[in-house]
């Protein structure tokens, strides 16, 4: 399990929210990524195929990020 520090602003299914953590279980699995929801507070583990990143307009990421 990986920190990150700053955190991650991603878009996953259930909405808009920021990764704190990381899970790696090894190279035979999805990269799992702790997420806590802007809307509800809830704490929510995404694979990669469930995230996108947030548009950030100063690290020139507009328009469709993916």
């Amino acid at each position: 399990m990986i920190q990150l520090n700053p955190p991650i602003p991603l878009i996953t299914s259930k909405g808009n929210g920021w990764a704190f953590f990381l899970i790696d279980r090894s190279q035979e699995h999805d990269l799992e990524w702790v997420v806590f929801l802007d809307d509800t507070g809830e704490c929510w583990t995404f694979n990669n195929a469930q995230v996108k990143i947030q548009k950030n307009y100063t690290m020139k990421r507009f328009g469709d990020v993916i």
